[in-house]
C-alpha cells in the first residue's frame, strides 16, 4: 500500500516500501558506504558542555568492547574532540585508495576517527562555521572503512545545534543515549535536548545522570558535590529509562589523562534491553 505521509517523500525508505508514516521524518538518511555493515548507531548528547559526554561515549565503547562486540567510535565533537586523548593513540588516518582507515585503539581494538587525528597539532584549534563542521561529519560516516560493526557511538558535541541536528537527520540512528549531571541548570537544559530528540523522530535509550556525588576514599561517604541526584525524576518526567547514575571517580579521570581508558572497569553491562530497533539502514 502506498505510504499517504507527505513526509515520507524524501526519505530514504519511500522506494522500499518500508517507511512507518507514524514516525517517519521525511528526511533522507545517508547509505552505508560500500563495505560497511554497521548494525546498531548509538548517539551520545548532552545539552551543555561539561557533563561528560565523551568519557560516556568512551565508556560504552569500551564496555562493548569487553563483551566480544566489534565497536567504532565517531568523534562528531569537531572543534572539541577529546576520544583521541582518552585512548591514547594520535596516529594519522591513511587511504586504501577509497576510504579512510579509522585508528585501532590499542588494547580492545576500538575503531577510532576524530578530525584530532587528520590535524597536524591536536590543540590547534578548528575554526570552522556550522556548514563545514556537518560536512565533516558526513564524510567521517561514509567516507571511513569502518568494516564490520555491531555498535557505533557518535560523541556529539553539546548542545542542540548544527551539528547534532545533522547527525540525527543524516545518519541511520538506533537511538540517542542523553547525559547529564545533577545541577538542576544541567537538567533544565537536557531537557531541551531530549525535545530535540523527539522532534527529530529518534528513540531514545536513556540517561544516564554523570557526576553523581563522589564516594570519599576514607570513611566510604558520599558527598553531594553537585546536589542530590535527580536522574529518577528527570527519567520519570520524561518517560525515558534511567540506564546509569555514576559517580565522580578519580580513577577514571586518571585513566582518561593517561590515554588508558580502556583499563577502566565494565559500566554498561548490557544495553540490550533499552535498544528496540533493529539494524540501521
Amino acid at each position: 500500500m502506498a505510504n499517504q505521509n507527505s513526509d515520507c517523500q524524501s526519505c530514504s525508505e519511500k522506494d522500499k516500501g518500508t517507511c512507518d508514516p507514524k514516525s517517519c521524518s521525511g528526511i533522507q538518511k545517508l547509505p552505508q558506504s560500500k563495505g560497511n555493515n554497521i548494525k546498531q548507531v548509538i548517539a551520545v548528547m548532552s545539552g551543555k558542555g561539561g557533563v561528560g559526554k565523551s568519557s560516556i561515549s568512551s565508556l560504552l565503547a569500551t564496555s562493548l568492547a569487553k563483551q566480544g562486540h566489534k565497536v567504532g567510535i565517531l568523534d562528531a565533537d569537531i572543534t572539541g574532540p577529546s576520544i583521541p586523548k582518552m585512548f591514547g593513540i594520535n596516529d594519522r588516518p591513511v587511504s586504501n585508495g577509497e576510504a579512510l582507515l579509522p585508528i585501532w585503539s590499542k588494547r580492545l581494538n576500538i575503531k577510532i576517527m576524530s578530525l584530532n587525528l587528520l590535524i597536524d597539532n591536536e590543540d590547534d584549534p578548528v575554526i570552522w562555521r556550522g556548514p563545514i563542521l556537518s560536512g565533516a561529519v558526513k564524510q567521517f560516516w561514509t567516507d571511513v572503512a569502518w568494516g564490520d560493526l555491531d555498535y557505533m557511538i557518535v560523541d556529539l558535541p553539546p548542545g542542540t545545534g548544527d551539528v547534532p541536528l545533522t547527525v540525527m537527520q543524516s545518519i541511520p540512528l538506533t537511538g540517542v543515549v542523553i547525559v547529564s549531571s545533577p545541577q538542576d541548570l544541567a537538567n533544565m537544559i537536557v531537557r531541551k535536548a531530549i525535545k530535540l530528540v523527539a522532534m527529530e523522530k529518534v528513540p531514545i535509550i536513556g540517561l544516564v545522570e554523570n557526576m553523581s556525588g563522589v564516594i570519599c576514599p576514607h570513611c566510604g561517604e558520599k558527598i553531594d558535590i553537585f546536589g542530590e541526584s535527580k536522574a529518577e525524576q528527570a527519567a520519570r518526567l520524561a518517560d525515558i529509562p534511567l540506564l546509569k547514575v555514576l559517580p565522580i571517580d578519580p580513577k577514571l579521570s586518571k585513566l582518561c589523562d593517561q590515554g588508558e581508558v580502556e583499563k577502566y572497569d565494565q559500566v554498561f553491562d548490557d544495553l540490550k534491553p533499552f535498544l528496540k530497533t533493529g539494524k540501521v539502514g
